[in-house]
C-alpha cells in the first residue's frame, strides 16, 4: 500500500509547479492552525524567482496570517492573484493593501458560508442558499460583499423560496486545493491528530476532486501504519500529492510549536487554569459579560477582547457550568486566543468547521460576546472595515445574526485610553482620540434594527458603561462607579442615548 502513498510523494516546489495562471486555489486553515505553510511559502518563493503563475483568484474561508509574513501574506503581491474571496481579512495586511489600492477584486463573505459552499461545489449544486448575511454588507441589496471600486461581479443574489427571503452565494469551479494534515498513512489516507482542528479539509479535497483539480496535501510525517478508517480526515482517493513539511513549516500554531492541551481531554475544567487578568479595561469588560453566562449555556466567544471572558471564566470556576465553543470546530474546553485562536485549551470534542457552522447557523448558540469597532445609533456594528484597514468579518455574521442572546464587548473610545482601577472606581487619565459610538458605522456588520425584531437579546459592554438594544437604539442601563455621566460617557458619543429611567451601577466585582 506504501507505494500507492510514495507515488504521490513530491517536494513543494514541485507540486506548486503544477499551478497554471488564472487558476481558482482555495487554501484551509484558521490564523495559523492546519495552514499549510509549506505550500503558501513555496508558492511565493516560485513567483518572486518566476513571476508566474499569475492572475490566481484566491478562496479561503478564515484568516490565515500572522499580521506580517506568513500564512496568505505569502500571496500578497501585485500580479500572483488578481480575485480573493476571504471570510476575514485582518491578518493578512499585504492582501487588505492590494484591495484598498484596487489592485485586486476583493470580496468579504461569511466564513461559515465559505466553508459550507465547499460542500455545495462538492455536490454540484449551483450554490449556497442561507439566510446568513442578510441585512448587512454582505447583502447585495447594500454593497453585495464587495470591498473596492474594481470588483464589480456580482456573486451573491438575493432569492425567494417557501415566501420567505434568502441569499444565494453562486458555486464556481476550483483547481487547485492547498490542505495540510498531520499524518500520510501507507494509502495516502491523511489524519489529523496533532492538528488543533480539523477545519475544512473534507471539503476541499472533495470540491477540488469533483471540479476536476489538483488537491495537495502537507503533511508532518509519514507512517507506515494504516490509520483507523475512523480517524482518516480525507481518504488518500482524493489526495493528488503529499508533501512533507519542510522544516518550522507545520507549527501547530502561529503562537505554539506544540501544545497537547488543544488535543487532550482534561480530567476535569478545574485543571484549566490560566494566569489571572490584570485590572485594566479588557478584564473590567470580561468580567461584566462574563456575568452574562447562564448554566447549561452553550457559547461563542470571538477574537480579540471577548478572549478574556473565557479566562475570567475559569478564574469563577464556571467552565463546567458553560460549554464554550470556537467555529472553527473545539467544543467545550477553553478557547486559546492571540495567534493560537481557533484551538482550544482540552476540548470536549473538536468536529469539522462546516459541521459547526450548521450548528450556528440554525440558532445552536445560546449566548455569544463578540467584538466591536463602531456602534451607531441605530445599534448595527461595524467589524469589518473602517478607514484604510479591511479586517473582514469572519465568523461574526453568521455567530451575530443567530446566537440567542448577545454581547458586544470594546472600550468606549480607542487610540491613546488610559484607564485605573482604585479602591474600585474607574478612572479615565487619558481619554482616547476615536469615538467608537458614532452616528452612523462605516459598514453593516450586525443589524441592530433586524435583531430588535426577532426579539434577540443585545447588550453592549464598555469599560465605563452598559447599553442595550430597545426599538429605538441603544439605551444605557449601567455605568461604572467613579465615572461622570456627561463628561465619560455622553460627551465620547457621536450621538446621545436613551438613558434607563433605572440607570444602575456597574457591579463593584468587575472593579477589583
Amino acid at each position: 500500500m506504501s507505494k500507492r502513498r510514495n507515488a504521490k510523494l513530491t517536494s513543494a516546489a514541485e507540486a506548486i509547479g503544477l499551478i497554471n495562471d488564472g487558476d481558482t486555489l482555495v487554501c484551509g486553515g484558521f490564523v495559523g492552525a492546519a495552514h499549510p505553510e509549506s505550500l503558501t511559502a513555496a508558492l511565493e518563493a516560485r513567483f518572486l524567482e518566476s513571476e508566474s503563475p499569475q492572475n490566481l483568484t484566491l478562496v479561503y474561508a478564515a484568516g490565515q496570517g500572522d499580521g506580517k509574513s506568513r500564512g496568505l501574506n505569502h500571496l500578497a503581491h501585485e500580479g500572483l492573484v488578481k480575485r480573493v474571496i476571504g471570510g476575514h481579512w485582518g491578518l493578512v495586511p499585504g492582501l487588505g493593501k492590494l484591495a484598498f489600492e484596487n489592485k485586486i477584486e476583493a470580496y468579504n463573505f461569511p466564513q461559515g458560508v465559505i466553508c459550507q459552499l465547499m460542500r455545495d461545489i462538492a455536490a454540484g449544486r449551483p450554490g449556497c442558499v442561507t439566510h446568513v448575511g442578510l441585512g448587512t454588507f454582505v447583502d447585495p441589496e447594500m454593497e453585495g460583499g464587495k470591498l473596492n471600486g474594481c470588483t464589480t461581479e456580482d456573486l451573491i443574489e438575493r432569492v425567494k423560496l417557501a415566501g420567505k427571503r434568502w441569499l444565494f452565494y453562486r458555486s464556481f469551479p476550483i483547481n487547485i486545493g492547498f490542505i495540510r494534515a498531520t499524518t500520510a498513512d501507507p494509502s495516502g489516507n491523511l489524519s489529523m491528530e496533532e492538528e488543533a482542528i480539523i477545519g475544512e479539509v473534507l471539503p476541499i479535497a472533495q470540491a477540488v476532486r469533483n471540479s476536476g483539480g489538483i488537491v495537495i496535501a502537507q503533511v508532518k510525517k509519514l507512517s507506515d501504519e494504516a490509520t483507523s478508517p475512523q480517524s482518516v480526515a480525507v481518504p488518500g482517493i482524493l489526495v493528488d500529492h503529499i508533501v512533507v513539511a519542510g522544516e518550522d513549516e507545520h507549527a501547530q500554531t502561529f503562537a505554539e510549536s506544540l501544545n497537547r492541551s488543544y488535543f487532550s481531554p482534561a480530567k476535569n475544567t478545574e485543571s484549566i487554569a490560566p494566569e489571572r487578568m490584570v485590572p485594566n479595561a479588557r478584564r473590567i469588560i470580561a468580567a461584566r459579560t462574563c456575568d452574562e453566562f447562564l448554566a447549561g449555556d452553550i457559547a461563542n466567544l470571538g477574537i480579540g477582547m471577548p478572549e478574556g471572558v473565557a479566562r475570567i471564566a475559569a478564574e469563577r470556576g464556571i467552565l463546567g457550568e458553560v460549554t464554550l465553543t470556537v467555529e472553527s470546530g473545539p467544543i467545550g474546553g477553553m478557547p486559546a486566543g492571540g495567534l493560537s485562536f481557533g484551538a482550544a485549551v482540552h476540548p470536549e470534542a473538536i468536529v469539522d468547521q462546516p459541521s459547526q457552522f450548521d450548528f450556528y447557523d440554525g440558532g445552536g448558540l445560546d449566548f455569544a460576546a463578540l467584538g466591536a469597532a463602531q456602534i451607531d445609533s441605530r445599534g448595527n456594528v461595524n467589524v469589518s472595515k473602517f478607514g484604510t484597514r479591511l479586517a473582514g468579518v469572519g465568523g461574526f455574521v453568521t455567530i451575530s445574526q443567530n446566537a440567542k442572546r448577545l454581547v458586544f464587548c470594546g472600550t468606549m473610545t480607542s487610540g491613546g485610553l488610559v484607564t485605573r482601577v482604585e479602591n474600585k472606581q474607574l478612572k479615565i487619565e487619558s481619554e482616547g482620540k476615536i469615538l467608537k459610538f458614532v452616528e452612523k458605522v462605516d459598514q453593516i456588520s450586525f443589524n441592530g434594527p433586524l435583531a430588535f425584531k426577532s426579539n434577540r437579546e443585545v447588550i453592549f459592554v464598555t469599560e465605563r458603561a452598559v447599553f442595550r438594544l430597545v426599538e429605538e437604539g441603544l439605551e444605557l442601563i449601567e455605568v461604572a462607579p467613579g465615572i461622570r455621566l456627561k463628561e465619560e460617557v455622553l460627551d465620547v458619543m457621536g450621538f446621545i442615548p436613551l438613558i434607563s429611567e433605572d440607570l444602575q451601577l456597574m457591579p463593584k466585582h468587575c472593579f477589583q
